[in-house]
């Protein structure tokens, strides 16, 4: 059974079993950056991954918080287009303590360590597992 990209439940779902994906943030020459990391989501959709502070992706971030996002598992990719922010105060708590309860032993709440929200704008769904091969795309408010 296909994921319905409108369904952020099962988006979020997906994302926290795959647990991994590549973000792209625009660099400061205005060429795509990308990146491997470890990856999960809330329920609501809101998407979480940790970076040192001094690493490029927050750099970006901070100029430029536009990032595209791709998780595949199996035979479905999940592509995903948002806003990216670097979380503070209770929301870093909160969304850290999520985030190191699917990667133990992570240190997203470490010093040195940024941990960032990306809301979800746009979603695409590709399921090659279905014959013909299913696509749904969904924007999020």
């Amino acid at each position: 059974m296909s994921i319905d990209a409108s369904d952020r439940a099962a988006v979020s779902h997906f994302i926290r079993v795959c647990g991994s994906g590549v973000v792209a943030t625009i660099g400061p020459d205005a060429e795509p950056q990308a990146a491997y990391v470890g990856i999960t989501a809330d329920d609501s959709g809101v998407v979480v991954f940790d970076a040192m502070m001094d690493s490029r992706k927050v750099a970006n971030i901070r100029e430029r918080p536009a990032v595209a996002l791709a998780i595949t598992g199996a035979d479905t990719t999940v592509q995903l287009e948002g806003r990216a922010r670097i979380t503070h105060d209770e929301e870093r708590w909160r969304l850290g303590e999520a985030y190191s309860e699917r990667f133990p032993g992570s240190r997203a709440l470490d010093v040195g360590f940024a941990l960032i929200a990306v809301d979800v704008a746009w979603v695409r769904v590709y399921d090659a597992a279905a014959h013909p091969p299913h696509v749904t795309e969904a924007h999020w408010n």
